[in-house]
């Protein structure tokens, strides 16, 4: 007797701990120090005018929470800061971590303590002797029941069903809370480029509008010297072409240009009509030129989506042992007490109908459902797992990406401002010959239509390099 009830000990304890299902440990950091192969240049290249100049690449820094700051544009930061409170992106996902939050709250309190519920009726009935067997008895008048009772449930969480489903839920809510805390940042990021490509576009618009009027220029003057003879139809052809294509990528920048401007009323939660006239111009944005990169072992454990890809790893486990627990038993208390009278009178004083009791379920036969959905809940642990080793390998290509186009754009910025400059030299020297009477308006119109494209593309690649600044600091504070 002794012998079986320590085995009947043993048995319990061991489903017990089945039940429990695994218990999630939080997974180690990358042991790596870099993100790249090979060493990571301290600094980039160097090049003359806006967003030209080196970048210092300090490792193992903190980055700071509003790194949109780092351009030192006060209007950029207002306009981040109306999005956050406005974008209804945003809005959607703190009303969502309130709705996970409030779901916790509530599962927990009704699993957690007892169930109390007060119970008041007025019931008119007539009793018939003979439908409970009893024949020729005369059957008692219509009478009314007055009936109040409390009633008290309480499930014992025998094999930690109710402690996993907590937990589960608590896990949900903290990926919730990293959901939103990505949503915020992605929010941000999205309004620097938006605002970064609008002055981008601005600059173009610019410099198309002076390629245009110097090629116009120059169309005119080739008509003048077709009439006289001076050159071939070809030739004057092949001019208006080049003016119909530079003036047919006006609009189309144009366009672009209004469509980021929409863009950005959407994202401050404001319909495209309401869109702020006020625009970005490349000279409102400083370079950020320390650039704090955290290692990749604080990178996982800070970013947003990384975390948020843990809380549902841990939620997943949890999970296993709500769905292990319920092929187990389960335990449950109920009592109530009241009073049941016919008179109004006497209700009040009487306490006659009480009943305590405990019920216990075991499932015998589900034709294998409680174990084929344990099976697919161990599924969903295995799955959710690979998805976090994932995220984090995304996260660190995202950093080690970023950083190499920052190298390649610091040298890109550098040629391009290596051209523009020779150029300005060029059409100064051929403003100057022309002033002397030396070349003739066409060919100094050629030197500025150089100048200014090749002033359009260092316009465009110091654009470029504020843009991939703003996605590795977006990279390394984290990403939905």
């Amino acid at each position: 007797m002794h012998a079986r009830h320590c085995a009947l000990v043993i048995l319990g304890s061991f489903l017990s701990a089945c039940a429990m299902g695994p218990e999630f440990q939080r997974p180690a950091a990358p042991d790596t120090g870099r993100y790249t192969p090979g060493e990571q240049p301290a600094t980039t290249a160097a090049a003359t005018g806006e967003a030209g100049e080196a970048q210092r690449f300090v490792g193992g820094a903190s980055l700071p929470g509003r790194w949109w700051e780092s351009f030192q544009c006060e209007a950029l930061n207002a306009l981040v800061g109306q999005a956050l409170a406005h974008s209804p992106t945003v809005l959607e996902a703190r009303a969502r971590l309130r709705q996970a939050q409030a779901d916790l709250s509530a599962q927990a309190r009704g699993t957690l303590y007892p169930g109390v519920d007060a119970q008041l009726g007025v019931t008119r009935q007539k009793v018939d002797p003979a439908a409970f067997g009893i024949p020729n008895v005369p059957s008692a008048p219509p009478f009314t029941l007055y009936n109040a009772q409390v009633n008290v449930s309480y499930t014992l969480d025998l094999f930690g069903a109710n402690r996993r489903l907590l937990e589960s839920l608590r896990a949900q809510s903290e990926y919730q809370s990293y959901e939103t805390e990505a949503a915020e940042l992605t929010l941000a990021a999205n309004v620097v480029a938006a605002a970064i490509r609008q002055a981008d576009l601005e600059a173009q618009l610019d410099y198309t509008r002076q390629l245009l009027a110097a090629e116009s220029r120059q169309v005119a003057i080739s008509e003048e010297r077709y009439q006289a003879g001076g050159i071939a139809l070809a030739d004057l052809e092949n001019r208006r072409s080049q003016l119909a294509q530079l003036r047919a990528a006006l609009p189309v920048l144009e366009a672009e240009r209004q469509q980021i401007d929409h863009q950005l009323a959407v994202y401050t939660g404001k319909p495209p009509s309401e869109a702020a006239t006020a625009r970005f111009r490349l000279s409102d944005l400083r370079l950020p030129t320390e650039l704090p990169v955290t290692l990749p072992a604080e990178l996982v454990r800070r970013r947003p989506d990384v975390r948020a890809s843990e809380a549902l790893w841990h939620a997943a486990g949890a999970n296993v042992g709500v769905a292990t627990a319920n092929l187990l038993p389960s335990l449950t208390l109920a009592g109530n007490a009241g009073s049941d009278a016919t008179s109004a009178s006497t209700f009040a004083d009487s306490f006659n109908v009480w009943s305590i009791g405990a019920r216990v379920l075991q499932p015998i036969f589900r034709a294998g459902e409680l174990r084929a959905k344990r099976r697919a809940a161990q599924a969903a642990y295995d799955a959710a797992a690979q998805a976090y080793e994932q995220t984090v390998l995304v996260s660190l290509q995202q950093v080690a990406d970023c950083l190499r186009i920052l190298e390649g754009d610091a040298l890109a910025l550098q040629a391009r401002a290596a051209a523009s400059e020779q150029s300005a030299g060029s059409y100064g020297v051929a403003r100057q010959r022309f002033d002397a009477g030396g070349i003739s308006e066409y060919s100094l119109l050629d030197a500025q239509r150089l100048q200014l494209q090749t002033a359009l593309e260092r316009s465009h690649a110091a654009a470029l390099r504020l843009t991939d600044t703003a996605a590795l600091l977006h990279a390394l504070a984290g990403s939905a």
